[in-house]
């Protein structure tokens, strides 16, 4: 084996991970001067990855509670409460956004309907 660290083509994970540190926002002076392209493109799909992942289950929660927020009410509902109210299609919708629900709403989806098997 020769002196350097980086072998071409080879991608080391601990350089990618100092990579992602300062992708979200670590200092600067982390980034390992040895890092190859491949490792910096690792670490840029990585963390484009969980960009969007992340976006993914915000507009997922954000869905859920559209369909759980379909009324107003005087008084603070419970998840019974919210659950009676809504209709069977925003139910079986609900159960497709099992993992977006709030703990209280997937505790009363599961009290009703078990845990669905697609989570």
């Amino acid at each position: 084996m020769s002196g350097t660290d980086g072998v071409q083509g080879q991608v080391r994970p601990e350089v990618v991970d100092a990579i992602m540190g300062v992708l979200q926002g670590g200092d600067p002076e982390a980034l390992p001067a040895s890092a190859t392209r491949e490792e910096k493109d690792a670490a840029k799909d990585r963390y484009l990855s969980e960009v969007l992942a992340e976006r993914s289950k915000r507009d997922r929660q954000a869905q859920a509670w559209e369909l759980l927020l379909t009324r107003s009410y005087d008084e603070p509902p419970t998840w019974q409460q919210i659950f009676d109210d809504l209709s069977p299609e925003a139910l079986e919708e609900l159960g497709s956004l099992y993992d977006a629900l709030p703990a209280g709403a997937q505790e009363e989806y599961q009290r009703r309907f078990g845990v669905p098997s697609a989570v």
